[in-house]
């Protein structure tokens, strides 16, 4: 068998002291869950341009990475599956509250941190957390470490 890592791209994005998450409805226990836009990358796809798209499909945003907040490799504990999350911070833009969001979103939900600490087991992954503890360390790649050859 040929051990395989997800990628994924993520966004954290801060507006006036709130962090855009994402409400998932998941179809299984809980429910609901929350995180940051994010997805998995697609064949031939950049991870700028992923994690652009993530957002927007999760969201209604435009977003415009200005840096990476770091790399993190997770093992889902239920499934054994080892994810690689490429985050990002960068510029909110425009909202397009009428664009269609992808299968299973909720909707966009601005949150303070206090709010994000309360959520507990409703987040995704600790990854979630660990992302905003990162960017609020003040965590910032420049995009030009990535490379696509």
């Amino acid at each position: 068998m040929v051990w395989t890592p997800r990628a994924t791209v993520s966004a954290v994005i801060e507006n006036e002291g709130k962090f855009l998450l994402v409400e998932e409805d998941t179809g299984q226990e809980p429910h609901t869950v929350f995180n940051q836009p994010a997805g998995h990358l697609e064949d031939g796809e950049s991870l700028i341009n992923a994690v652009i798209r993530e957002t927007l499909e999760e969201t209604g945003y435009d977003f415009t990475p200005t840096a990476l907040t770091g790399i993190y490799r997770w093992i889902e504990p239920n499934s054994a599956e080892t994810y690689l999350r490429f985050c990002f911070t960068g510029k909110l833009g425009q909202y397009y509250p009428e664009h269609p969001l992808d299968d299973g979103i909720v909707g966009p939900r601005w949150l303070s941190l206090q709010e994000i600490s309360r959520l507990g087991s409703s987040l995704r992954s600790p990854l979630v957390k660990r992302c905003i503890e990162d960017y609020q360390f003040g965590q910032r790649f420049p995009l030009t470490l990535l490379h696509d050859v």
